[in-house]
């Protein structure tokens, strides 16, 4: 995002949109998404890493008939992954991030938190417009599907580039049981929701309050700005596309 959409409040920026509501052409977006099968070829780096990590899921499932898989998307450094494992020790976590520099980061001071070392999860590089639909083809039992602080892209021109105004919208709302979204751009979980309710879900949005440790990064940045951050839930397990 550059500079020119967002003015500076306290540590972190404030989002700047030229759009005074959902964007106009989002319903015309999202109809011809479903209508209109997102064919692009796979990259091989996201096909290899699949690969690699779908062994790890399918041994986790063998082992662990009870237990949940979790996805953690534009999961940047993975703090959000790990406190996530943290949370669901029941559960498999994976993260993935499009950038090799974000995946490969450390958290710093991470694994002193509440003194657990959390190691029920995995980081993965990959492009999430392969792997979602890598993760359907795969029919992955995804419990929840986090997309936590995603770009907003809050130029109207940019609308596309919105997770609900990509062409592999109809396949993400596919993954998990429920979807949680947050972001601090209430307009963004707005668009979500339109988008959503196409396909015919609902979903609710709620504020998030301020917790000792914020999951992302991003999110302890806003909260101490005292920026107001959202989330958007959708029970995603009665669809089916």
């Amino acid at each position: 995002m550059s500079d020119n959409n967002k003015k500076v409040i306290g540590d972190s920026k404030v989002i700047i949109t030229n759009q005074n509501g959902i964007h106009e052409k989002l319903g015309d977006i999202v109809e011809k998404h479903f209508n209109h099968i997102f064919q692009k070829p796979y990259q091989e780096h996201t096909k290899t890493a699949f690969d690699a990590v779908n062994e790890i899921v399918q041994q986790f499932l063998l082992n662990n008939p009870e237990g949940d898989v979790i996805l953690d998307s534009c999961c940047g450094v993975g703090q959000s992954t790990r406190l996530l494992a943290q949370q669901n020790p029941q559960a498999l976590v994976i993260g993935v991030d499009k950038s090799a520099h974000r995946i490969e980061r450390n958290v710093e001071g991470f694994n002193d938190v509440a003194g657990y070392h959390a190691e029920n999860y995995h980081l993965v590089r990959a492009d999430l417009n392969d792997f979602y639909r890598l993760v359907k083809a795969e029919n992955w039992p995804v419990a929840k599907h986090y997309i936590l602080y995603p770009n907003p892209w809050p130029k109207s021109k940019h609308v596309k580039r919105r997770w609900h105004g990509s062409a592999v919208f109809p396949t993400l709302i596919t993954i998990g049981d429920k979807l949680i979204l947050r972001s601090n751009w209430r307009l963004y979980l707005e668009e979500f929701q339109f988008a959503a309710d196409i396909a015919g879900l609902t979903g609710d949005i709620s504020k998030v309050e301020k917790q000792a440790l914020a999951l992302t990064p991003f999110e302890a940045k806003y909260q101490a700005s005292d920026q107001q951050c959202w989330q958007l839930v959708i029970q995603t397990a009665c669809y089916s596309s």
